[in-house]
């Protein structure tokens, strides 16, 4: 009876293994955790000055947008 056992244990890890699904999920969470460990080393390397210009430019993005959403409700 163990013998069965140890043949499906060792059928169920083989067929786990060949399932490629995991290794592409797999691969996605190491890339994203690499992207965010580079962007946590580089907002630690320029003091601030990197943080200010990303303030800056999502500052500028919302000034647009506002603008753009006051001139369709001016037009309508």
């Amino acid at each position: 009876m163990s013998v069965s056992i140890v043949k499906s244990l060792r059928e169920d890890l083989c067929d786990y293994l060949a399932n490629e699904d995991a290794q592409g999920i797999t691969e996605y969470g190491a890339v994203l955790s690499f992207v965010a460990i580079l962007v946590a080393l580089a907002f630690g390397f320029y003091n601030g000055s990197l943080s200010n210009a990303v303030s800056k430019a999502f500052s500028a993005v919302v000034s647009q947008l506002e603008n753009m959403s006051a001139a369709a409700a001016n037009s309508s």
